[in-house]
């Protein structure tokens, strides 16, 4: 059949025609990366060329050396699982060391984006996770998610949609997380249980949370410590909380900016935090939850936590109402809620006795460009203090990190 005669052709039949074609083309797409990774030996790259891929089942690579997945960019190398039919995640790489995952994107899975899972020496170099539409808690947890790893880089990565965190690091060591943009996510980037981490340069903006350092209980890895996060731009992380129900992210107030939960050892320095309208750094026990701890190796007070030359700044507003502690911030502080916020939750107010500001527990704050406010949760906030003397951080304390 000649071009005329093709030409002529009513559009609708074209398509009648054309579809089952592209369709089979895609599920061979898909089979031969998925038969390419199983084959895959030490030192081997998947090249993923230029194109939007649709795909329907969990691309897995397991126990490899040196492996590398390559894309032509993010903006050019999609792969949309949109009607993913088996398995959650995108890709899910187990057991690896010296990993490469760089220059494409993965959209709309039904779980989990990218998932790493036990892998030493993992790289995500300009990668690209995303739910279509606006945000909502049936999108996939998290979107680049290395938990239990060793010597993790994310950098020049963007994240958007993930019901719980965009960027995610649990229960790992010697952490990198630069350059790097969160975006509409539940929390924007998380440490969590993770030791030996740095997150800096990145921006974190129209999230719930913007980061969030977090030690949880009943976890494999008992206490994450020694992270650093600076200089970053966390903004107008104001969203409304979309996590599902039952999530401890759930319990994080729409306008977060930073928020350390229960870590120990965790400096706050030279970010950028503006607009966030609840709280730009909160420093917090996991007792503040009020959820059951059963794990008894769990240490839920945060220890030595600085915050320091930080330029914080809000309008004045009002902070969440739907939130049990924004409502409580605007009760006390109504439409000048100071940006720096600690529990003041110790071993001693636990115990009924007046806050020490020194002494056991070590948290101190430096000039941020805003007011401080110590809620003396334990007491049922009955000597809450804003701008209480003894919390500055002294110079020897500032240069350990």
């Amino acid at each position: 059949m000649g071009w005329k005669e093709w030409h002529n052709w009513p559009a609708a039949i074209l398509i009648v025609v054309l579809c089952p074609v592209l369709a089979k083309a895609q599920l061979a797409v898909e089979e031969r990366w998925q038969l390419e990774l199983l084959e895959m030996e030490d030192g081997d790259t998947l090249h993923l060329p230029a194109g939007t891929y649709t795909l329907t089942e969990t691309l897995l690579v397991d126990g490899l050396d040196r492996l590398v997945i390559q894309g032509a960019g993010r903006e050019q190398t999609v792969l949309d699982f949109a009607g993913q039919a088996a398995g959650a995640e995108g890709l899910k790489v187990t057991n690896c060391t010296s990993v490469t995952l760089r220059d494409f994107a993965i959209f709309n899975t039904a779980g989990d984006a990218i998932k790493a899972q036990g892998c030493t020496g993992i790289d995500f170099l300009n990668v690209e996770t995303s739910w279509s539409g606006k945000p909502a808690s049936t999108n996939g947890s998290y979107g680049l998610y290395p938990v239990q790893c060793e010597d993790v880089l994310i950098d020049g990565c963007k994240a958007r949609g993930a019901s719980d965190a965009g960027i995610y690091v649990g229960q790992s060591d010697a952490v990198i997380v630069r350059n790097c943009h969160a975006v509409e996510n539940v929390a924007g980037i998380e440490i969590e249980n993770t030791t030996n981490a740095e997150v800096y340069d990145n921006l974190a903006e129209g999230n719930t949370g913007g980061i969030l350092v977090f030690d949880l209980p009943g976890l494999i890895k008992k206490q994450g410590g020694d992270v650093v996060v600076h200089h970053n731009r966390v903004l107008n992380n104001n969203l409304d909380n979309f996590a599902p129900k039952g999530n401890i992210v759930a319990s994080v107030p729409p306008g977060t900016g930073v928020m350390v939960l229960a870590t120990p050892r965790v400096t706050i320095r030279d970010n950028q935090l503006l607009e966030n309208k609840t709280a730009s750094v909160a420093v917090v026990s996991y007792y503040l939850t009020e959820l059951p701890i059963a794990d008894e190796a769990y240490e839920p007070i945060p220890r030595e936590v600085q915050v320091y030359g930080n330029n914080i700044a809000r309008s004045k507003g009002l902070p969440t109402l739907k939130n049990r502690i924004g409502l409580l911030l605007a009760m006390k502080f109504w439409r000048n809620v100071p940006g720096v916020i600690w529990d003041g939750i110790t071993p001693a107010t636990l115990a009924g006795e007046p806050l020490a500001l020194t002494g056991e527990t070590f948290v101190c704050f430096g000039e941020n460009g805003t007011d401080t406010a110590v809620l003396d949760a334990a007491r049922k906030f009955k000597s809450l203090q804003r701008n209480p003397t003894g919390l500055a951080c002294s110079p020897a304390q500032v240069s350990r990190l």
